[in-house]
């Protein structure tokens, strides 16, 4: 077959990921073309990305790409990407997830401030992220911090930091993994604590289901345990109806890693969600049998503790996701 065409945004991290990808074909003997495609998130870089834009950021352009058959995969971070697929659409491969864990880089002139062994800070601290998850749950975990808002791309956050703008920004550990960079993180969250977002630390690779060709090729950089993972949380999205601007963390914590086979992998998975009146947090344990299932189960709990049906019921998670196919 031809060269594949992955379809990629331009910043560093995502251009390092797509990289990846075609380091891992090439190692297939598959030839690989990077496209790089600009999105609405890119070109919106001096304002919050608010609930009145939607959803789909990072994401909607690639996949329309896709869809008009410009390239022939999309490579997304798995947190970045709708719940509900367009039609014709498929996540065909997750491979082994990165750390999912948040973390905060400091510049190092706030001695004391920061270390991986504090519990809390000793003094204030004014740190910098756009996540309402990570703002939301800072709140409760760090109520002496003043968490403002910050955008732009890891280089450039890390850079506002070094360059006194910030005493530090909170970030993905993976990102700065696949950067080279994560020994700038100061302070490393427990993922039971700041619980990360579905999918974070995973990559996402996309086709048109109807490729068979490229679908056979993709699928090749599955993790099996990885994908279900995924699937487990982001159905806890789906079944919440929750947006990208919703103040949910979802993390499936797992043991049994020696195998391949999903249905061994015990899982407890973590939620916590960050409401006007305070910080709520359920866990379910399982097995990766049936990660969907496992989604649903601990969706319902979250929205019976909150007392509503879906998320998109709520006037503070922000509106729920598009719509068209699943």
């Amino acid at each position: 077959m031809s060269s594949i065409r992955i379809g990629t945004r331009n910043s560093r991290l995502a251009l390092a990921q797509a990289e990846w990808v075609s380091s891992a074909l090439a190692s297939l003997d598959v030839e690989t073309t990077i496209v790089e495609i600009t999105t609405l998130g890119d070109r919106i870089r001096d304002a919050p990305l608010g609930p009145h834009l939607g959803s789909s950021f990072f994401t909607k352009e690639i996949e329309s790409a896709l869809l008009n058959n410009d390239i022939d995969v999309a490579v997304h971070s798995c947190k970045d990407l709708a719940t509900r697929l367009p039609d014709g659409l498929s996540i065909v491969a997750v491979p082994e997830r990165e750390d999912p864990r948040d973390v905060v880089v400091t510049s190092g002139n706030t001695p004391g401030a920061v270390s991986a062994d504090s519990s809390a800070l000793d003094s204030p601290f004014r740190v910098g992220t756009s996540s309402p998850r990570r703002r939301g749950i800072l709140a409760v975990l760090r109520p002496n911090w003043t968490v403002v808002d910050q955008r732009g791309n890891v280089p450039t956050r890390v850079a506002a930091v070094d360059d006194g703008h910030f005493d530090g920004a909170v970030l993905a550990a993976a990102g700065l993994s696949r950067l080279g960079m994560l020994d700038r993180a100061d302070l490393i969250f427990d993922p039971a604590d700041l619980v990360p977002a579905a999918g974070q630390g995973a990559l996402a690779l996309q086709c048109r289901t109807s490729d068979t060709l490229v679908c056979d090729k993709i699928v090749l950089l599955d993790h099996p345990v990885s994908h279900a993972a995924v699937r487990a949380e982001r159905a806890v999205l789906r079944k919440l109806q929750a947006g990208c601007q919703a103040p949910l963390g979802v993390h499936a914590a797992l043991s049994q890693l020696e195998t391949d086979a999903p249905e061994d992998v015990s899982v407890v998975l973590h939620s916590a969600v960050a409401t006007p009146q305070g910080l709520i947090r359920n866990e379910l344990e399982g097995n990766l049998a049936d990660p969907e299932g496992l989604g649903n189960a601990i969706a319902e709990e979250i929205a019976s503790s909150l007392g509503v049906n879906t998320l998109a019921d709520t006037l503070w998670a922000g509106i729920p996701p598009r719509e068209e196919g699943q």
